[in-house]
């Protein structure tokens, strides 16, 4: 039986300490979610007991008061398909000037690498009335606005992967016949798959709970579910903190059960694919 390091050990306890620290602001919003506003106010961090403990109730209300089903109906189709658009497109472009070397690629590649250090705060009043003057102030329209804002970083992780993807592969497909979409689609992007699955994670976890960009562009006519959350603030600064809590609940649990429906293609080898069979 093998010795166990010092240092192992030191670097699970750190890692297992670290998962506390992150786990206990969610639980600690799950667990307040079941009681009622006023003991969440004067004890956050104590378990409902028969008195605090109101069920569902906070669910309920909040549901009602915020119009979550509608949000949710608008956030699940403004993130699926962003997400979508955002891979296919950058995904592509990654392997067009990646493969095809020229100035004007080049060029192009570092302006994808330049946006990602651009604040949204320099260009978010151009950027609205820009999405005015196009008709882009729409939930369509916001779709190919998170394109623009999320292909920076898209492209440049989709780059670095595509390097390491040997050629030969390319040059064999186009030999029996492909053509260079079918390249792309059925050699090309069956290898960048966990690749695009972690950039949509990524893009998914950005756009799920992005308020700013939705806010500026398309407003309260069409609430997402972070612009419908800010609904439960009353007047004078008052809230209503039991539907809050029970909100949040409802808002992080599609993203947490995509990561953890996605989180297997992440760790596996990324060259794993290509060389099968």
């Amino acid at each position: 039986m093998k010795k166990i390091k010092f240092s192992n050990v030191l670097i699970f306890i750190l890692l297992l300490a670290l998962s506390v620290v992150f786990l206990i602001p969610i639980v600690t919003v799950i667990v307040n979610s079941f009681k009622d506003k006023f003991s969440i106010s004067q004890t956050p961090f104590v378990l409902p007991n028969r008195e605090t403990f109101v069920g569902i109730e906070n669910y309920i209300s909040g549901i009602n008061d915020t119009g979550f089903l509608s949000a949710l109906f608008w956030s699940l189709f403004i993130t699926v398909c962003s997400v979508a658009v955002i891979v296919l497109f950058t995904s592509m472009t990654a392997w067009y000037i990646t493969r095809i070397k020229t100035r004007f690629n080049s060029l192009l590649y570092y302006l994808f690498v330049f946006s990602m250090i651009v604040p949204f705060q320099m260009v978010m009043f151009t950027m609205s009335k820009m999405a005015n003057v196009l008709r882009l102030d729409n939930p369509v329209g916001l779709i190919f606005i998170y394109l623009g804002f999320g292909a920076g970083l898209s492209v440049f992780i989709f780059s670095g992967f595509v390097k390491s993807i040997p050629i030969s592969l390319e040059e064999a497909a186009i030999i029996d016949g492909c053509n260079r979409l079918q390249t792309f689609w059925h050699v090309v992007f069956p290898i960048l798959k966990p690749t695009a699955i972690t950039v949509a994670i990524l893009n998914t976890m950005w756009v799920w709970n992005d308020y700013l960009l939705p806010y500026l562009v398309i407003g309260s006519d069409y609430k997402t579910i972070p612009i419908a959350v800010q609904y439960l603030k009353g007047g004078y600064g008052s809230v209503d903190m039991g539907a809050m809590m029970a909100m949040l609940v409802l808002s992080i649990l599609p993203v947490v059960i995509f990561y953890l429906a996605c989180q297997k293609y992440i760790i596996k080898g990324v060259a794993a694919g290509a060389v099968k069979g």
